[in-house]
């Protein structure tokens, strides 16, 4: 048994009758081509669809007008997380019922100015682990905000207490969805050149950056060491895989037909793996905001994602442990 990669990169076939959409695409098929554009992403490769098609493109023409300006990127994460966390509040409120429809706009502005800050931050070098963790602060942030305002608003709609233990369930779960979410794209990125894989941490690093630190960049560091800590808990053939290539590639010279065979399988990782990611989580979020089932959010969270990440985490460990003999096959006969 094995585990199937593609021999070629899919192609995705079809036509789109709406104007607009053909337009969009048109004009992101143009963009994409831009090697400043280009430069603003970790890469295409890590990108999906909607991020793609809208969030990027947009955060990248902000990112472009406030290069030279003297904002920085850490900023703009701070902006994006009272951005995020004022339209989450909204959630609580089911009238009047334009209150429903700026809550999203809250949202969509709050992962525009996340896009922006990351951009931004390539485009100008202005980067910094403490940045980078606080950029992935503020994404734990809008959505505990989410979960308390969907909570309260479902108590005071039944009276039941019991809502409030979903704040709980939810927030732990979508703590290890992103955490492995994170992981794989980073361990993608890795793969693709050492270049574009630096930002792949290891427990020990991170313990040593902590020792010589104090005050609020500690704090934050020390809680990015326990979300790396559980990254590496829930995954030990990657991390079988990853101790491998340390030993054995050092310097991080893979063979180039090696990163481009892990790439392929971990693609397809990538499909489910999106469902986890902003844009599977907000749409679904918003539907049921707007249609006023927000009880069946915190089903789609709890229930739903986390089967996702088990189906994928399952994908991903296979993909690993299958490499890792195929390495250690070619390693052997060089």
């Amino acid at each position: 048994m094995g585990i199937s990669l593609p021999s070629q990169e899919a192609i995705p076939t079809g036509s789109i009758s709406l104007d607009k959409l053909e337009l969009i695409e048109l004009d992101n098929i143009e963009i994409e081509r831009d090697k400043d554009y280009l430069q603003s992403l970790k890469s295409l490769e890590t990108e999906n669809f909607i991020d793609r098609l809208f969030y990027r493109p947009l955060g990248y023409k902000l990112a472009t007008k406030l290069k030279g300006t003297g904002v920085t990127p850490n900023f703009i994460t701070i902006v994006s997380i009272f951005v995020g966390v004022a339209g989450a509040i909204l959630f609580y409120y089911d009238f009047p019922y334009w209150i429903a429809p700026l809550g999203i706009l809250g949202m969509v502005a709050a992962n525009i100015l996340d896009c922006v800050d990351g951009q931004l931050a390539r485009m100008t070098g202005i980067k910094s682990k403490v940045g980078r963790i606080l950029d992935g602060i503020a994404g734990y942030l809008w959505f505990a905000t989410v979960y308390l305002a969907l909570a309260t608003r479902l108590y005071h709609q039944t009276g039941h207490w019991g809502f409030y233990l979903l704040i709980i369930l939810s927030a732990l779960s979508h703590a290890t969805q992103a955490a492995v979410t994170d992981y794989y794209k980073t361990l993608h990125l890795y793969f693709l050149s050492p270049e574009t894989g630096r930002e792949f941490d290891t427990v020990e690093g991170v313990r040593t950056r902590l020792k010589g630190m104090k005050g609020i960049p500690r704090l934050f560091t020390q809680f990015y060491l326990y979300y790396t800590q559980l990254q590496h808990r829930v995954t030990p053939h990657l991390q079988d895989l990853l101790n491998y290539l340390r030993v054995n590639y050092p310097t991080g010279d893979i063979p180039e037909t090696s990163r481009i065979q892990f790439r392929r399988g971990s693609k397809i990782v990538m499909r489910s793996l999106d469902l986890l990611t902003f844009n599977g989580r907000s749409i679904p979020l918003f539907l049921t905001i707007l249609t006023g089932h927000v009880w069946l959010y915190f089903l789609y969270e709890i229930v739903f994602l986390n089967i996702v990440l088990v189906a994928t985490r399952n994908q991903h460990e296979t993909l690993c442990r299958y490499f890792l003999m195929t390495l250690r096959g070619d390693h052997k006969t060089v």
